[in-house]
């Protein structure tokens, strides 16, 4: 870190197996003066696997907006800070931009490490095109929900969605609705961990599937374009 001066290091974490980081991940984490978790007991787990000891911080979606200027003056001291999520890259469907825009608008150098990652892999076994695609995150869970659903409709790429397993047949059926009973798609969940999945079907299929079985874990859904 000593080579350069950046002060927010974006550091993304194994979505399910501690084996899958990156040296520089670990190197960073080491060095950086305090840690700022999404959830300090999941973050530990990670840095006691890997003999990291730093003072840790809580930064999630309820405290962030109030947490951001404190974090702000620390790094404008010359402190280094590292943001992990409690799974995959900090920004992506998780705390992070709010953080890195109030960064940029003070000149504080950001610097996001490559690394894990859920919606690439479940992209790429699912079997879909993957050359061109739209990842839209999670669907609302309640305002906005009809509104959302619809403007996929004549999405001609391939589009990745995040659900929770609770709302993942909600969301099945909804896009059987509008998108069609015959669109081809997948749901991977437990990505990395002992018990992963990839089941590939219609739409259709894949909701009748889940009704009788349903899901556990964290769960991606990609959907072919319309063609």
């Amino acid at each position: 870190m000593a080579d350069n001066d950046t002060r927010l290091y974006l550091v993304p974490s194994p979505i399910g197996n501690l084996g899958d980081i990156t040296y520089r991940a670990v190197e960073t984490l080491q060095k950086a003066d305090a840690i700022l978790c999404e959830d300090t007991r999941t973050s530990s787990v990670l840095l006691k696997h890997y003999n990291i000891q730093k003072p840790l911080y809580p930064h999630h979606q309820h405290n962030e907006h109030k947490a951001v200027q404190g974090i702000i003056d620390q790094l404008l001291t010359g402190k280094t800070f590292a943001l992990l999520t409690d799974a995959g890259t900090p920004g992506i469907s998780d705390p992070g931009f709010l953080l890195v825009r109030e960064c940029v608008r003070n000149n504080i150098k950001v610097e996001c490490l490559p690394g894990a990652s859920a919606f690439i892999p479940a992209l790429v076994q699912s079997g879909l095109p993957s050359t061109r695609f739209t990842f839209e995150g999670f669907p609302p869970q309640k305002k906005g929900r009809q509104t959302f659903f619809k403007r996929l409709t004549d999405e001609e790429r391939t589009i990745i969605l995040y659900e929770s397993p609770h709302r993942l047949v909600k969301s099945l059926k909804e896009m059987t609705e509008y998108l069609g009973s015959d669109r081809e798609a997948a749901v991977c969940r437990e990505l990395t961990k002992m018990f992963e999945e990839t089941r590939r079907g219609t739409l259709a299929e894949l909701a009748e599937h889940f009704t009788a079985t349903p899901p556990k874990g964290e769960i991606v859904i990609v959907i072919s374009g319309k063609n």
